[in-house]
């Protein structure tokens, strides 16, 4: 009976330390691509208007969501660059905008 106590209190640390690392871990930032062909200055109104919407729903700006903006600028092709660029940061989840015309 004396070895099963020391066992008992091994196992309620290592169940206390477990629960306390799970409680430290940082909640997980949700990771939004966003790519269009304007740029910055353009979208500015398109852009916050995402921003106050993703607000909304809850989704704070760098609190639990970033934002990855990416402007081609006008400059045909330049997209597709930019849409690889993001899909290789491993993105949540990505807005695609067409090119100015």
């Amino acid at each position: 009976m004396s070895k099963s106590i020391p066992v008992f209190i091994l196992a309620i640390v290592f169940l206390v330390c477990g629960i306390l690392a799970e409680a430290q871990q940082a909640k997980k930032v949700h990771r939004i691509g966003y790519v269009t062909g304007d740029d910055a200055a353009r979208d500015s109104d398109r852009s916050e208007a995402i921003r106050l919407a993703l607000h909304e729903l809850g989704y704070i700006e760098g609190q639990n969501v970033a934002i990855e903006y990416r402007y081609a600028q006008g400059r045909r092709g330049r997209q597709s660059e930019l849409v690889a660029e993001l899909v290789r940061l491993k993105v949540d989840v990505m807005k695609a905008l067409r090119s100015p015309r």
